[in-house]
């Protein structure tokens, strides 16, 4: 039984937090822990892009159903979907409103459900499902029955959204968003489907001497920030601070294959991992 102090006039659960400031420093540090409970560390995470696949219509989109409808059953994963170009459309119309950063945020996760409902439709014959938002207690119980969730990538702050340090658009994107769900969940890896090979030195799509990164590390990305990025730059940031994140994979959906050869952890694409977790 736990023991209770009253010697200030309150009542206190005796431990090391007892009278403590939760934003304190040295409490904080005091805290820490390599031994963190993982949630769902078999898990993949796998992130369908809004612009890059969504809008292509069913020429990028019923491919790439098939082959997840083919990886269900061999490997344990999540879908996070982005909103697309409807996100753009929505986002212009609130700022032109005068709507705050968290409420700008909150319409773009509305945009991403629509597509989640959308892939659902196509998967749901192979035991897809949509995780409504901040359901994370379900996960677990979809997974270990053979389902497939699908979520949207968006974080849930809803109008809480921090403010960002330049103009009025929400920090944190669909990137971010869904690599901080799996840090949440602890999973290991994160894989990007988008509509190029991996990530460039520079913007492929402008600059035609722009080179294809096949591998590097979380300390060479912070060295040295390519200023085209296909990846949102917070996600790199938080990666710092992660523990349980190892490996980042960007493929092109548009090729078939790719998507399958990265989730039986071949080198598919641009590979980015964790400097220690390199020699794993």
């Amino acid at each position: 039984m736990n023991k209770l102090v009253r010697d200030d006039g309150r009542t206190h659960i005796a431990s090391k937090l007892m009278r403590e400031s939760l934003v304190d420093r040295k409490v904080i540090a005091r805290t820490h822990t390599d031994h963190e409970f993982e949630i769902m560390p078999n898990v993949v995470l796998v992130g369908i892009g809004g612009q890059s696949i969504f809008d292509r219509g069913k020429e990028a989109l019923l491919p790439l159903v098939d082959e997840l409808s083919g990886l269900r059953g061999k490997h344990k994963m999540m879908i996070g979907v982005g909103g697309g170009t409807r996100v753009r459309h929505t986002v212009s119309i609130a700022l032109d409103l005068g709507v705050p950063t968290g409420g700008v945020a909150q319409l773009v996760g509305a945009m991403e459900e629509a597509n989640a409902v959308f892939l659902n439709a196509l998967l749901a014959k192979h035991r897809s499902i949509v995780m409504q938002r901040e359901h994370f207690w379900e996960l677990p119980l979809y997974i270990e029955n053979g389902m497939l969730p699908i979520v949207i990538s968006i974080p849930p702050y809803h109008f809480w959204e921090p403010p960002p340090e330049d103009g009025p658009l929400p920090a944190h994107g669909s990137d971010f968003g869904l690599f901080i769900l799996a840090e949440v969940l602890g999973m290991s890896r994160v894989i990007f489907v988008k509509d190029e090979d991996g990530m460039y030195t520079r913007d492929p799509k402008k600059h035609a001497d722009a080179k294809l990164v096949k591998r590097t590390t979380l300390e060479a990305m912070l060295a040295a920030m390519p200023e085209d990025l296909m990846l949102d730059r917070q996600l790199f940031s938080a990666w710092r601070n992660a523990r349980h994140v190892k490996r980042v994979q960007i493929v092109n959906g548009l090729k078939r294959g790719e998507l399958t050869r990265a989730m039986a952890g071949e080198d598919a694409g641009t590979i980015i991992e964790r400097e220690e977790a390199a020699h794993v």
